[in-house]
This record gives structure tokens, C-alpha cells and sequence, in this order.
């Protein structure tokens, strides 16, 4: 079955609700993907066993040591929506969990490098741009984007407040002027994309999703995923539109916690079910749920703030078993417990002799 939405037209794959729950082995989470589907439709497989392997995601985006977001965020999210991502290292991020202190970019050339032996090599079915650190990045992938044309590229949009000025107006205009113009989705928060791309809003409301897709659309954007809206008693919106009209919309309970990650988590799962077949609603509805439970799940491993959980499918319930009717669980017999494990110790660094 084939379904177009507006322009894109995409193969559609069945769409299903998430199971927190794991049934015997650690599995993907299920939402509108087998871990052994097909390849996307820009693929077309010349064998039974190209035809089972997960589909190729290109991601173009920062190397992050705290792994809230960047590569690690988009290398698990991706894994979780079955699809095999192609990490392509732009630069890196000096940060911990609570704040961005500055980054590193690659030289372009080794970014460019990087992409196209793997370009040459591996079907990619989708291309997701993160934050890549220089304009000079933003342009080298802007050209093997337009080189790949059939290729949908999901453009996330960070907050980039952290950055000097200089270098973020730089970067910005370069995002706008080369990059937006190779874009199928643009995702941002909404403030973020109101302050890039309305900076001049001058309206007594704030602007709206469609505004902002209407504003993304002069630069070549077909569609806008507008994040973070707020909205009374303590809910945020979250919009997929184009010029022309909403296409969908989910809301959902603020949380309380400060996260970081949840931009390249969203994106990521986006760009990868899409990969996998799923229309254009569909995958955004998926990827916004996928994202839901990771925050939910969500856990602080330093000082600052909460990362997202994206192998919160992978952790079953302490003491929790699926039983078949329903029925409750009996003790466990020992053949069916998992071996103690091995206990040892290892030797400390610098061990003096």
C-alpha cells in the first residue's frame, strides 16, 4: 500500500503502541516496525537477505561525552526504531550532564569523507542532520544532501544559546540559506525555531506551528515538527504542519524534570521510522510516543539534568513476568533462573609494584 502525504510519498508499514513490558529475550520497541522488515522504498534489494536487513540511517551530528544527545542519543534511538545507523562524526561537544562548555568541529573534508564511503557502499534510506558544528559543515553536507536527492533528510534544530553570537549567526544562516533547502522535515523547539525564524514576530499571539512552517517553506521546507508548545494547566503540543494546514498534532503532560537529549532522541526515532516505511503522520506520531516514554523512563546519572531512558523497552519490571491469560505469576523453578554472575575484581589503574 502506498499512501502520499502532500508531496512525500512513502511506503506504509504497520503502526502499533509501545510495550514497556519484555516477553523472554530483549527485543526492539514495536511501533510501526518488525527488527526484520524490509529496506525502505529508495532501496531496492537484490536478494532475500538484503531484503531482511534494517534499514541504513545516515546521521550527521556531534560527538556528546555526557551521551544525552549528538551521536550516542541518535545511534540508540535509531537501534530502537530497528533501524542500522550510519554515525558521521562532525565535531564534539565539551559538556557534562548539566551544561554545553563549547565544541570542536571537524574539518569538512573529513566530514565529507566519512559520509560518502559509506554513501558508496550502503544503501541509505534517510540522512538525519544534528548540530555540525561550522558552516563549512553545514555546506559539505548540503551538497552530498543534494547529491542524494532522493533521500529524505530530517533537519533537527537545537537550542544553541551556549554558543558566542558570532559563530551562532554564522552557523545559523548557513543552516537557513544551504541546508533548509535540501530538508523534507525540520524539527525544532518552538521557541527556538519562532527566535531563528520569525525574529522579527511582531504579532500580539505567539506565532503558531503553521507560522512556522509557512516562515521554514520560503527556505524550501516542506514540513515543520513543532515541538514544546505550551498550552494551559501544565501540557505541551507538539505539531507537524505544513503551509497549507496542521497535519497532526499530540499533546502530553509537561514534566517536571529538565532533560536534555529529547531533540536529537525525537529526530532520530523520526528519521528512522521513517526509513523503515511508515507515512509521514504515522512515524512523527510514533517517534513523539517513543519520546514520551523515554522521558518517562527517564534517569539522572550526574549532577545536572535527566537523560532520556531509549532502552526503556529493554528493562522488564523488577519481579514482573508475562503470563499467558493474564494468569498470575508462580515462583520461578531453578532451571528457568538466570545464572548468579561470575564474581571477580578488577586490578585498580597505576597499580604500584
Amino acid at each position: 500500500m502506498v499512501v502520499v502525504v502532500e508531496e512525500v510519498t512513502v511506503r506504509v508499514y504497520r503502526s502499533t503502541r509501545m510495550d514497556r513490558n519484555c516477553i523472554g529475550a530483549v527485543r526492539p520497541f514495536q511501533a510501526g516496525f518488525s527488527p526484520h522488515m524490509t529496506s525502505s522504498p529508495a532501496a531496492d534489494p537484490a536478494s532475500d537477505s538484503e531484503a531482511s536487513s534494517p534499514a541504513c540511517v545516515m546521521s550527521f551530528n556531534a560527538s556528546d561525552p555526557s551521551g544525552a544527545g549528538g551521536l550516542a542519543a541518535d545511534t540508540l534511538a535509531m537501534a530502537s526504531a530497528g533501524a542500522h545507523s550510519l554515525p558521521v562524526v562532525t565535531g564534539a561537544y565539551f559538556r557534562d550532564s548539566a551544561e554545553i562548555f563549547d565544541h570542536a568541529s571537524f574539518d569538512e573534508e573529513a566530514v565529507a569523507e566519512q559520509a560518502r564511503t559509506a554513501l558508496e557502499d550502503m544503501p541509505v534510506v534517510a540522512i538525519k542532520v544534528g548540530f555540525v558544528g561550522s558552516p563549512e559543515n553545514v555546506s559539505a553536507i548540503a551538497e552530498i544532501a543534494s547529491d542524494y536527492a532522493e533521500v529524505p533528510v530530517i533537519a533537527y534544530m537545537p537550542n544553541l544559546s551556549w554558543w558566542d553570537e558570532a559563530a551562532l549567526d554564522n552557523y545559523l544562516d548557513a543552516f537557513r540559506d544551504l541546508m533548509l533547502p535540501q530538508t523534507t522535515v525540520l524539527v525544532g523547539n518552538h521557541s527556538t525555531l519562532w527566535r531563528w525564524l520569525l525574529p522579527d514576530w511582531s504579532g500580539e499571539r505567539s506565532p503558531s506551528a503553521r507560522d512556522i512552517a509557512k516562515a521554514a517553506a520560503e527556505h524550501g521546507v516542506p514540513y515543520t515538527l513543532v515541538t514544546g508548545i505550551a498550552l494551559p494547566e501544565q501540557h505541551i503540543d507538539n505539531v507537524l504542519a505544513s503551509p497549507q494546514t496542521v497535519l497532526m498534532s499530540e499533546k502530553f503532560e509537561h514534566f517536571e524534570a529538565s532533560f536534555a537529549g529529547a531533540g536529537d532522541t525525537l529526530s532520530a526515532a523520526l528519521t528512522a521510522l521513517l526509513a523503515n516505511g511508515n507515512d509521514l503522520q504515522s512515524a512523527t506520531a510514533e517517534a513523539l510516543s517513543y519520546l514520551d516514554h523515554c522521558l518517562d523512563a527517564g534517569f539522572q546519572p550526574g549532577m545536572g539534568q535527566m537523560l532520556p531512558d531509549r532502552l526503556f523497552w529493554a528493562q522488564a519490571d523488577v519481579g514482573e513476568e508475562e503470563t499467558e491469560g493474564g494468569a498470575e505469576p508462580g515462583p520461578v523453578s531453578d532451571d528457568r533462573k538466570p545464572p548468579a554472575p561470575a564474581v571477580f575484581e578488577l586490578p585498580p589503574h597505576g597499580t604500584k609494584q
